[in-house]
């Protein structure tokens, strides 16, 4: 099965397509805004690289999120629970963990099917 990559990096891609599973790296928002607005630009992200290899949150397997504070759990959800498709809900994970620069608030990691 052929492995493609998207946005290729030195050291990551942002999207590996296997086959028909599309893996994505870790999405976030501007560290200079809220938890609501980096939960809603990281989505954002989340929906344009699904989108430039023809998938979609509707054909999500799996989300991971990570919170820098997990205080900020209920703000996340408010942004995600309006964002995910009611009727195709992914397996997923939350935890709290410290991201990779002080104001990153939530971090998605999404692997979905074609």
């Amino acid at each position: 099965m052929q492995i493609e990559r998207f946005h290729r990096g030195p050291r990551m891609s942002q999207i590996v397509r296997h086959g028909d599973t599309i893996y994505l790296a870790g999405q976030v928002g501007d560290p200079e805004t809220g938890i609501k607005e980096q939960t809603e630009q990281a989505l954002a992200a989340v929906d344009a690289l699904l989108a430039e290899v023809g998938s979609s949150k509707s054909k999500a397997l799996q989300v991971i999120v990570w919170l820098a504070d997990i205080a900020d759990f209920d703000a996340m959800n408010a942004v995600y629970d309006g964002w995910i498709d009611p009727e195709a809900p992914p397996v997923r994970a939350c935890g709290e963990s410290r991201l990779t620069a002080p104001g990153y608030r939530v971090e998605f990691i999404v692997t979905a099917a074609r």
